[in-house]
């Protein structure tokens, strides 16, 4: 996986591009580091705008990937210094987006390492499972993590989740450290390129 383009910044659901290409849908709290994400997957490409501002994406990113698959980043949810009526329109926004897109294929769930999952992150996996798709848990930031505190927080997430398996459906990663990126890719692949 080579080629990536950013192709659309969607505020509402008639913005989404119209055609029938699978999409890969990264969502999580904010500052989860999804954009950062991206640019690992595809780096030395930085396709993905990141900030140190919390809920700085607020529309739905697609970027074109191979020209086989879309990989599209949600805006993060559960950040406390935006306006209610701004959370609202969030939640409107990714349920309608859920609700609407025939082309999601899978979903990726971004949860940082360094806290254990939140009731948000419980409530978006009961979302996500609920509608069928496929899912994975990208736990992220393992980094900024000693080799004890990972193997607690695998504990502690594995018992919030108990449907994933790590290195199956859900995987450690680092942008810093590139790790899990090799997996990723391999996965991303075998969905979407094969």
């Amino acid at each position: 996986m080579k080629k990536i383009e950013f192709v659309a910044s969607a505020f509402n659901i008639n913005e989404i591009p119209k055609d029938d290409l699978p999409c890969a849908v990264l969502c999580g709290r904010s500052n989860v580091g999804k954009s950062s994400f991206i640019n690992t997957l595809f780096s030395p490409l930085k396709v993905a705008r990141t900030s140190s501002t919390p809920g700085k994406t607020r529309s739905i990113n697609y970027y074109l990937v191979e020209r086989k698959f879309y990989i599209v980043d949600l805006p993060g949810f559960g950040y406390a210094k935006v306006s209610k009526s701004e959370k609202n329109y969030w939640e409107r926004l990714i349920t309608n987006y859920f609700d609407t897109n025939k082309n999601i294929s899978t979903v990726f769930h971004l949860i940082d390492a360094r806290h254990k999952p939140q009731p948000l992150d419980l409530m978006l996996n009961e979302f996500v499972r609920s509608r069928e798709l496929p899912y994975f848990l990208i736990l992220n930031k393992t980094d900024k993590l000693k080799q004890s505190e990972i193997a607690g927080i695998k504990k502690t997430v594995k018992e919030a989740f108990p449907e994933i398996i790590f290195g199956t459906n859900a995987f450690l990663f680092s942008s810093v450290k590139h790790t899990g990126k090799k997996e990723i890719i391999k996965l991303l692949a075998s969905l979407y390129l094969s």
